[in-house]
């Protein structure tokens, strides 16, 4: 790609602001965890950074028009998300804009406006479990660099039923410790978008500075970010013009009842 990707991170920032043993897991917040490699790698060009506090300032139109991927982290405050910046998020996904929706993202509004389904239903437990992810699609290039199987020591606990639609690709599925499965990795296809749900991430625990999550993290930026930033497609519209020149055999049809047209006629 002749051109750098850029990266905008959406963090709610809410757990990390008002929970101070927070700091002691991300001292500089779950961007800033997010930030610190994406920042390290070659191909990633301006990186920016959108709050709950802040995000309407930030995600503007023109921010969001030089957007190539959109990452999104958010768990206790979806409903205070600006539905202007969704429905500006949205449209950019269906222009070509990628979109890395992680953990408690699922639940956005932006998540499920895009997938169509109540993509908030989960059975969950805090409870620091360990998971194992099963790396299912080994030739993928979100999966380059992840062997068969890995672990994460502790996370939030995730199982089926998962309320998404099928997955257009099922990247990721996850054990934990206390039986439960779930398909932790997971893209879509959305107008010209691409769309990739990665589950681990909670905020209590470090697992955004894991060597095997952030290779994951951006191998998906990668992959979802499109070869143009935007694709913006003339769909036509009422009585669009014929491309080819053709008469037709009965001029009067269309003022024609439907009963009275000789198609009809006995």
């Amino acid at each position: 790609m002749d051109r750098k990707i850029n990266v905008t991170i959406y963090n709610e920032n809410f757990h990390e602001s008002t929970i101070p043993q927070l700091k002691t897991v991300y001292p500089e917040s779950i961007h800033g965890a997010l930030r610190s490699f994406l920042e390290k790698d070659s191909d990633i060009g301006t990186l920016r950074i959108a709050t709950l506090e802040d995000h309407e300032e930030i995600m503007t139109q023109e921010v969001m028009d030089d957007t190539d991927v959109l990452i999104w982290w958010g768990h206790a405050k979806h409903p205070d998300v600006s539905d202007e910046v969704v429905d500006r998020c949205a449209k950019r996904v269906l222009e070509g804009m990628g979109l890395i929706a992680l953990h408690s993202a699922h639940a956005s509004k932006l998540f499920q406006k895009l997938l169509g389904t109540e993509t908030y239903w989960v059975r969950w437990r805090e409870a620091g479990e360990k998971v194992r992810l099963w790396n299912l699609a080994p030739n993928h290039p979100i999966t380059q660099g992840i062997g068969e199987t890995f672990v994460v020591p502790h996370d939030e606990t995730y199982g089926e039923p998962f309320g998404i639609p099928n997955p257009d690709e099922l990247i990721f599925l996850s054990w934990y410790q206390g039986g439960e499965v779930f398909r932790s990795g997971c893209t879509w296809h959305r107008g010209e978008g691409k769309i990739f749900y990665l589950q681990d991430g909670h905020e209590t625990f470090p697992i955004y500075y894991q060597p095997e999550i952030q290779k994951i993290i951006t191998n998906a930026v990668k992959w979802a970010c499109p070869i143009k930033r935007a694709c913006k497609i003339d769909r036509g519209g009422p009585n669009t013009p014929a491309l080819e020149t053709y008469e037709l055999e009965d001029h009067d049809f269309l003022l024609l009842d439907a009963k009275d047209h000789p198609a009809f006629q006995k």
